[in-house]
């Protein structure tokens, strides 16, 4: 027997996060797709060819007309967040941009989806009138209040929440306001977390798996230039660009990064140097120890260059755990401590080590890898050096102004080790993505017609979006008749 087919709608669809998890969760495809920006559809399309897509504002689809008399059953709705977002600091509210949540109701008065599902930052609760491109001191929540009783007024039951991604399976603790509301009679359910802190009783008792971490989306094959080294040196090793001198700021959150998750860190993590092998806790016995291409111990953390925090707040983590939050711009740098075995004054061999979930991943290319070594400090300074559990001294990358060298020396496993280098590097959109959750094939370099995305289009793409896992475990807990069935329809019949 033919069934017609129930739509899914996604707008606001970015790069395709909640259409990618939405599709994990029903084994089918999104039928349409909206949004305004022409690179985010190019690479939704490419992800998505048979979705229909319409490269306009939410405001200029009518509603009725997309969906040809035919049910939706999910309306997905992820309006522009950064007029809500902390993140925004002080600067002026766009009241058109905070007002494009309305939308929604528009759907519901219009075609009537059984179930709606929007996402936001958890500010958006604090939504409210707009004068002189500030929020009214005292309403705050005004409009989400007039938002939720709206939905109401059309028979919507109307629930609301916030969830951590890494709950869910995504290596990043991206934390996000989601909102239900259907008007098919049926409950409300909100997914129950399937992944927790490896700490936690749960997790212990294997009610839930761990999170994922960080250290499981970095491309450990990827150069990583020394911070020390010169333009011409790294060009020569790696056939890279020169990179600007490393402002004093970033020195000295390197500096309090490795203070705070290597030196002080009980329990720092091994990796094969070759890149082969899992990270390891280093209580775990070591594997035999070579003075090349062997093992060494890496003690990495990720740094973040959000400017507007103090430098002397330690603003990163380390990597295992899962990522901290992802936005439209790259902000995360890969801090990797390599040490190497220490010999009578000298060190040899190198590794690594990442054990933490990536931060939040934004749609500004802010994130950079460092292997750390903070041996080397300028002429002029103390005879004795400069202690790595203090802050950096200010250190350029000039050629002569480097002199005395000084070691770090760490205890593991009753052997000695030297922190050898300290190297550098952005996140690529592709480790990025993967702390999102995206599947690792999901295509994010070209677009439907050859042409390659720019890497900032890649990073903006995937700081802006929905991590998959948060819309598959939605829509699974809420549509469950959706999932895991087979309909027979013919595409005459399809959105």
């Amino acid at each position: 027997m033919k069934l017609q087919r129930e739509l899914i709608i996604d707008n606001f669809a970015g790069g395709g996060g909640a259409s990618t998890g939405i599709e994990l969760a029903t084994g089918r495809r999104v039928d349409i797709a909206i949004n305004h920006d022409p690179a985010a559809i190019a690479m939704h399309m490419v992800n998505h060819p048979l979705t229909r897509h319409f490269c306009e504002s939410v405001w200029n689809v009518d509603p009725r007309k997309v969906t040809r008399g035919k049910p939706v059953a999910l309306a997905w709705f992820s309006p522009d967040c950064k007029h809500f977002s902390k993140a925004k600091g002080g600067k002026p509210v766009d009241k058109d941009i905070r007002g494009l949540a309305w939308v929604a109701v528009r759907w519901a008065a219009t075609v009537r989806p059984r179930v709606i599902i929007l996402e936001n930052v958890e500010e958006f609760k604090t939504w409210g009138p707009v004068a002189d491109g500030r929020p009214i001191k005292g309403q705050s929540g005004r409009t989400f209040n007039s938002f939720i009783n709206a939905l109401r007024d059309h028979g919507y039951t109307v629930d609301f929440r916030e969830l951590k991604a890494c709950d869910y399976g995504a290596p990043t603790i991206r934390k996000r306001f989601f909102l239900i509301a259907r008007c098919d009679g049926c409950q409300i359910t909100w997914p129950k977390p399937t992944y927790g802190d490896p700490k936690s009783d749960a997790v212990r008792r294997g009610k839930l798996k761990p999170w994922r971490t960080a250290a499981e989306i970095i491309e450990w094959t990827l150069p990583c230039p020394s911070i020390f080294a010169t333009s011409e040196e790294i060009f020569a090793q790696y056939g890279l660009r020169a990179v600007r001198p490393l402002a004093d700021a970033t020195l000295r959150r390197i500096a309090r990064g490795l203070k705070k998750f290597v030196f002080e860190n009980p329990e720092p993590f091994i990796v094969d140097f070759k890149f082969d092998n899992a990270p390891k806790r280093s209580k775990e016995p070591l594997g035999t120890i070579t003075s090349v291409n062997g093992y060494g111990l890496v003690a990495p953390t990720l740094i973040q260059y959000h400017g507007e925090q103090s430098s002397r707040e330690v603003r990163g983590q380390d990597l295992s755990r899962p990522l901290l939050t992802a936005d439209g711009a790259n902000r995360y740098g890969l801090v990797m401590a390599f040490m190497s075995k220490y010999y009578s004054g000298g060190h040899q061999g190198s590794g690594n080590a990442l054990t933490e979930p990536l931060n939040t991943v934004t749609a500004i290319d802010h994130n950079a890898l460092v292997t750390s070594h903070l041996t080397i400090f300028r002429n002029g300074y103390s005879r004795g050096g400069q202690n790595l559990t203090e802050p950096l001294n200010t250190i350029t990358a000039a050629n002569g102004h480097f002199g005395e060298i000084r070691t770090q020396l760490l205890k593991i496993h009753g052997e000695q080790y030297a922190i050898s280098d300290i190297g550098l590097r952005m996140l690529t959109p592709r480790e990025l993505f993967n702390a999102q959750g995206f599947p690792p094939d999901y295509a994010i370099e070209t677009g439907p017609d050859g042409k390659p995305i720019t890497k900032s289009a890649q990073v903006a793409r995937c700081g802006n979006a929905v991590p998959p896992p948060f819309a598959e475990a939605l829509v699974r807990a809420n549509l469950p008749e959706l999932c895991g069935t087979k309909l027979d329809w013919s595409e005459e019949n399809a959105g």
